[in-house]
């Protein structure tokens, strides 16, 4: 079976199970084994399953089926991967905010110096 290219913004629980060619009773089991799969809820109490848990839905099958790993195995090896990419957005974060912080300093300074030569004028206006 082909992945298909993810699309929408929420598939349902019959979609998931198309897509990936799992039951849906398989998809229920695993969001009690995977914490990291919590689908939303709609009002009617329907799961609605964003591109970023059918990522992981497919992950977890090819953990479990072409990889032959145990659930345990693969719940570890999402929380590695899981942990690497927050320890990798916090990074990220960490930079955007020095550089953000660099800019304020930038603008500060300028407005300082906006500030003299306002002042300056002013005196100049004043005295003549």
């Amino acid at each position: 079976m082909q992945d298909k290219p993810i699309k929408k913004l929420y598939y349902s629980i019959g979609e998931v199970s198309r897509l990936t060619g799992l039951k849906q009773h398989v998809l229920r089991y695993w969001e009690t084994e995977f914490p990291e799969l919590r689908p939303a809820k709609n009002r009617a109490g329907n799961r609605i399953y964003r591109p970023k848990d059918l990522e992981l839905v497919q992950f977890i099958k090819k953990l479990l089926y072409e990889e032959h790993y145990t659930i345990q195995g693969a719940r570890a090896k999402i929380g590695n991967a899981e942990f690497k990419e927050k320890a990798a957005e916090e990074q990220r974060g960490r930079q955007e905010n020095s550089e953000i912080q660099a800019l304020i300093e930038e603008l500060r300074s300028d407005l300082r110096e906006l500030e003299k030569l306002i002042n300056l004028d002013r005196g100049v206006a004043q005295s003549g």
